[in-house]
């Protein structure tokens, strides 16, 4: 590495890291005021509201990275446009393309850390900060495996009214059938107060019930005691993992319960566009760099002021985008995977014709 990488590197690290520690900053005394009233109403104490912008940060940090980045590259390529610092670069030699490099690649790298830190590090955080809302703030209050209902294959839908996850009882359940030929057509129900796991054997069994079955226009109905299953596709842990929420979820839990939407016969396009959306934002910063370098490059009249706009103007474009190409992939109009690159792939021609366009 050279002297001037070095250098470029180093100026552009520092404005990162001030980036990110100014926009966070911003952002906890904005949701600071906004949830202020929650916590004086509900008593919370210094110490909660400490731990819940705690665990609130690597979020606030996943999605302002992207303008961190763009913001660090663009005020360091201007200024040092303005202090004629890129003018001596370019008469000793150095292309634009060259001078993009050490920048480029320090944001793939960031990239690369993003990918991680978004699809592990932050869900487990919001897990802390969705239980202190719902606990402490009274936000949000969904108790864990209260009225969970989903569809277990193509043909069979569960219903539980409350599981107990201490010791994995379901509590007043209905277990629905329906003709793999028609699957409006009800063929049986199963209507339980009690469904617990047995772990050495794998199975579910069912207590003080009754089984009903649906034939020819008629009904017939036998009350049990207790029936041993073991053609449901769940497990205990698997009836708390389906009440969580997509930002709750890593990457492997996404990718599973995907799979898992997919092989019961539900549409698991919501969660493949979140799951591939994971990595496109975290390539944002790199894409977001490499579309606004080249025009920063240049000295222009405004100065920092022009930045500034720049910024706004590329990340409100880019978000904007994002949300319109994910209205059209959560209708199912665009492939999930299209949909989640969609906005970078449009910004990477963006970049080249920029890049093209300033490169003298």
């Amino acid at each position: 590495m050279k002297i001037i990488d070095k250098y470029l590197v180093k100026q552009f690290l520092t404005m990162v890291l001030f980036g990110l520690l100014a926009i966070s900053l911003l952002f906890v005394v904005i949701d600071l005021m906004e949830n202020l009233d929650d916590f004086i109403d509900h008593n919370v104490s210094n110490g909660m509201i400490i731990k819940y912008y705690i665990v609130f940060i690597p979020e606030i940090l996943r999605l302002i990275t992207p303008v961190a980045v763009l913001l660090a590259s663009l005020f360091t390529a201007g200024k040092m446009s303005n202090l004629n610092e890129l003018t001596a670069m370019k008469a000793s030699g150095i292309s634009l393309y060259r001078f993009m490099i050490p920048f480029l690649i320090t944001s793939f790298f960031i990239s690369l850390i993003s990918i991680y830190f978004g699809g592990f590090v932050v869900p487990d955080a919001n897990k802390e900060k969705v239980f202190i809302e719902q606990n402490y703030m009274q936000k949000g209050i969904e108790r864990t495996g209260s009225n969970v209902f989903f569809q277990d294959s193509r043909t069979r839908i569960v219903s539980i009214q409350y599981f107990n996850t201490s010791d994995n009882i379901a509590h007043k359940v209905s277990i629905q059938e329906f003709d793999a030929k028609d699957i409006t057509q009800m063929i049986s129900r199963m209507d339980a107060e009690r469904m617990q796991y047995d772990t050495s054997a794998g199975i579910w069994i069912v207590r003080d019930g009754v089984q009903r079955f649906f034939r020819n226009n008629k009904e017939t109905m036998n009350p049990f005691i207790e029936i041993k299953i073991d053609y449901l596709g769940f497990k205990p842990a698997d009836v708390v993992k389906k009440q969580q929420k997509p930002v709750e979820m890593t990457l492997s839990e996404l990718n599973e319960l995907a799979a898992d939407q997919l092989k019961t016969g539900n549409d698991p396009t919501r969660i493949l566009i979140e799951y591939h959306s994971r990595y496109s934002f975290a390539f944002a910063s790199l894409i977001v760099v490499f579309f606004g370098l080249p025009i920063s490059g240049n000295k222009r009249k405004g100065g920092m002021a022009i930045q500034v706009l720049i910024i706004l103007l590329v990340t409100f474009t880019y978000l904007f985008l994002m949300k319109i190409a994910e209205a059209f992939g959560k209708n199912g109009v665009v492939n999930p995977v299209l949909t989640a690159w969609s906005v970078n792939f449009l910004f990477l021609l963006g970049a080249i014709y920029n890049t093209y366009k300033n490169r003298k």
